[in-house]
């Protein structure tokens, strides 16, 4: 019996946990940390876009990787100014543990100073990233 009761609340913690994962994945969101985290364009190994930048970090083995980098690369090419940068997160480890990025894909969506507005782990949607563009520009 006492098996039973430990194995109904493990599959209860891991649902909890799997629905609280799937509501926060890809959602474009501000972190206090972020506020004061200013991007170069010699950091990004690229050109800062004029309006704003959409910043990728990306893995080789990174299936999400792939979707999001067509999102991204679809909304900087409707939006004028906006620059789209994807990064390998294993060559850029330096870069990685200062932004505190544990996962990828992750965006940082930058003002036009490098300031960083709004960060997704995981995949975003397609209108949260032009909602969060709407916010830079």
């Amino acid at each position: 019996m006492t098996g039973l009761v430990v194995c109904v609340a493990v599959l209860v913690l891991a649902s909890a946990f799997g629905l609280l994962r799937a509501r926060r994945d890809g959602r474009l969101r501000v972190r206090t940390k972020d506020e004061a985290v200013r991007l170069s364009a010699a950091e990004l190994g690229g050109v800062l876009g004029e309006r704003a930048t959409l910043v990728q970090f990306s893995t080789a083995f990174c299936q999400p990787c792939r979707a999001t980098r067509r999102v991204l690369a679809e909304v900087s090419g409707m939006v004028d100014g906006v620059a789209h940068v994807e990064l390998d997160a294993e060559a850029e480890l330096e870069l990685v543990r200062r932004l505190d990025i544990l996962r990828t894909p992750t965006v940082l969506v930058l003002d036009s100073a490098g300031r960083v507005i709004r960060r997704a782990s995981g995949q975003p949607r397609r209108a949260d990233v032009i909602a969060a563009l709407g916010e830079a520009v």
